[in-house]
């Protein structure tokens, strides 16, 4: 569908950009050519610093390379070397003593900067602009870091500059992951690269089992989302078409999801978990006897919904749509699904319900499929509001004794005991409930409607609590980013949704080891690991949309510092951590791809003004992968209807017809 272009890419003319052109041509250095020997005496305190207040030591935000400038060839040969020589040694000196090579104080010690440039201007005179370029210079270090030690490798263990392949040739994780982000960062010299590297290694034909759900989510939905940026939005990000044409990314994304078709072969519809790429075989889950995730099975609509929009193709469209029927007609309580389920019978396996792994993006990709045709299949709104009140009478509850508004699990069923738990990825639901209240208008504007209703405003508070909740357990841990698992103080027994309740403190801080509101949280010693996620972020970048409620852009702001500090390593790029609640924390030396697809793109938009992939015009995949929305037209449409439910979501059934109500012979 057609909108116009945003007007708010990149800035490449502002006066800053100017001097760092005028330095790295001065200095004979590209963008791209740092070298060794310079990236040794450049610790990461010295790299994140100068990220984050300009200096010229890093890959420059604008893709072009630089050359020696010609007055410097003119010089003298003698002047040349003795005034280098001397200023090179004092630089070295002074570099070496800034970094502690004199000291044994600062050995050992994580990055640590003064933030006072960049946090101490009063609220409203924040540079919105220049932080997000903060957050795209630390996408090229991330990139480039990548591109350097680990070029057309699924995995980049940054720390020890490690790599490794998850199949023979190569999948593409991080490269086809990071397409629509250098797109929408105006990346265009490394998007070319990654294009090259497409059109000439990739291919998917290739003896390797794969997982349905991930690669689907981030391969096929990376390489939708950059053909559809690159055909709408041609003015962003663009590269020559003469590798591969303009069709390259939809080529590739087609020939992948025909492979992945094969998953469908179950008796019921319901995918396996695993497809082999090469041989064309369903693979079950090894584990779980064979049950499938029920999120996995149920967050690959979007994609295939929108590739069978693109090509024509009804059959991608009939076999995930089917999956939805499958889970509905167990008649699930309140809307609420065991977290597996069997691909041969489609009957769900256990009781556990909760928001976190393997239940999570099922609930999201219900109202994103209404969203995705514009709101034209109203049986996907009816089972997210039944599973959101599903949600308020079985899994919300509050923190003793500051009441944090939290989601919990019911891991035995919903008549069972609660458990007061959350996972990181519990933290996307926020930002989802608050796209589902307003369809993702402002709230000003959808507060207007005449279709706005109490339920709504409710959704949007029960949002903002949930977000705060989802803030605090960054501010819990020592590094101030959040544990994977995060564990909760409740009454006995836990109080229900809506029940009177503290409010908790607005204002939260890391280093206040005493505060009253930290005896609510509990991180257990498996759970302190942070693994660069992104749903905190994103449903940020969903609240400040929809509320324009600066607060949430200064959180985000606070979360991005932290990963800066905490996160970025020696050389370039940045990692996971083994332990985030030690300063210095334990690394865990793997950059995930989503810190690139989803963690920097999420925080790149929160700083980003609101015409940059409006709400109201994309849909998100649970990758950050934007996808068009759009009319469904006279091919497509919603092929089942749910069955018959009393008020708990149970399906009714249908009576024998009595023998009063059977029509006569005579009326046959």
């Amino acid at each position: 569908m057609a909108f116009s272009v945003p007007r708010n890419v990149p800035s490449f003319s502002n006066p800053q950009r100017k001097l760092e052109d005028q330095l790295w041509a001065s200095s004979g250095m590209s963008s791209r050519s740092t070298t060794r020997g310079s990236a040794l005496l450049h610790n990461v305190q010295d790299r994140v610093e100068n990220l984050l207040e300009g200096g010229g030591r890093l890959p420059m935000y604008k893709d072009k390379p630089y050359t020696y400038a010609a007055s410097r060839r003119m010089r003298p040969l003698w002047r040349r070397r003795r005034v280098m020589a001397f200023l090179g040694v004092v630089l070295l000196l002074a570099v070496m003593y800034y970094n502690g090579a004199f000291s044994r104080e600062r050995e050992g010690r994580a990055s640590v900067w003064s933030w006072k440039s960049l946090t101490e201007a009063p609220r409203g005179r924040v540079d919105w602009e220049k932080r997000r370029e903060h957050v795209a210079r630390a996408f090229e270090q991330s990139w480039d870091a990548y591109e350097r030690y680990a070029w057309g490798y699924d995995e980049y263990h940054p720390v020890s500059k490690g790599r490794r392949n998850m199949a023979p040739k190569g999948l593409g994780w991080i490269i086809i992951d990071s397409l629509d982000t250098m797109m929408i960062m105006n990346q265009t010299e490394r998007l070319s690269h990654a294009r090259e590297w497409l059109q000439n290694t990739l291919t998917w034909d290739q003896d390797q089992d794969v997982n349905t759900f991930e690669t689907t989510i981030r391969m096929l939905g990376g390489l939708l989302s950059a053909h559809y940026l690159s055909t709408e939005f041609p003015n962003m990000a663009p590269v020559a078409k003469d590798a591969g044409g303009e069709d390259l990314y939809l080529e590739k994304a087609k020939d992948l999801a025909d492979r992945l078709m094969v998953a469908f072969d179950s008796d019921s519809g319901i995918p396996f978990a695993s497809v082999n790429l090469g041989t064309l075989q369903p693979i079950p889950s090894h584990a779980d006897n064979g049950a499938s995730s029920t999120a996995e099975t149920a967050t690959l609509q979007l994609e295939f919904k929108y590739l069978a929009k693109l090509t024509g193709e009804k059959f991608y469209w009939d076999k995930v749509e089917k999956v939805i029927k499958v889970i509905d007609d167990n008649g699930a309580e309140d809307g609420l699904v065991p977290i597996y389920i069997y691909p041969d019978s489609g009957k769900f396996k256990g009781r556990n319900v909760r928001l976190g792994s393997r239940g999570d993006s099922y609930y999201e990709y219900l109202i994103k499929q209404y969203l995705q045709t514009n709101k034209a299949e109203p049986i996907y709104e009816e089972m997210w509001d039944q599973a959101l009140e599903g949600v308020r009478r079985h899994l919300i509850t509050y923190t003793e004794p500051s009441g944090f508004t939290i989601i919990a699990e019911r891991p035995e069923g919903l008549d069972a005991p609660l458990s007061p738990k959350m996972d990181h990825l519990v933290c996307f639901m926020p930002g989802t409930i608050a796209l589902a209240a307003t369809g993702g208008l402002p709230l000003s504007e959808a507060r207007k409607l005449a279709t706005w209703s109490r339920k709504d405003e409710e959704d949007i508070k029960l949002a903002a609590e949930l977000t705060h909740t989802c803030w605090a357990t960054y501010k819990y841990m020592a590094t101030g980013l959040a544990a994977e698992i995060t564990h909760f103080n409740v009454g006995k027994p836990p109080l229900s949704e809506g029940a009177a309740h503290p409010t908790p403190p607005s204002v939260l801080s890391s280093s206040d080891a005493d505060a009253p509101w930290r005896a609510d949280f509990i991180v257990k010693p498996a759970d302190v690991h942070n693994l660069q996620r992104p749903e905190t972020v994103e449903s940020l970048f969903y609240m400040w949309r929809i509320t324009g409620d600066v607060k949430y852009r200064e959180w985000g702001w606070e979360m991005f510092m932290s990963f800066m500090e905490h996160t970025a390593v020696e050389g370039g790029g940045f990692t996971s951590l083994t332990n985030a609640n030690k300063v210095p924390p334990v690394t865990r030396d793997n950059m995930e791809s989503f810190w690139l697809a989803e963690t920097l793109k999420y925080f790149y938009l929160l700083f980003s003004p609101d015409d940059l992939l409006p709400l109201d015009k994309v849909v998100f995949n649970t990758e950050a992968h934007p996808l068009p929305r759009f009319e469904m037209g006279r091919l497509f449409s919603t092929g089942w209807e749910r069955k018959p439910r009393d008020r708990f979501g149970r399906i009714i059934k249908k009576e024998e017809v009595s023998a009063e109500d059977k029509p006569s012979k005579e009326g046959e």
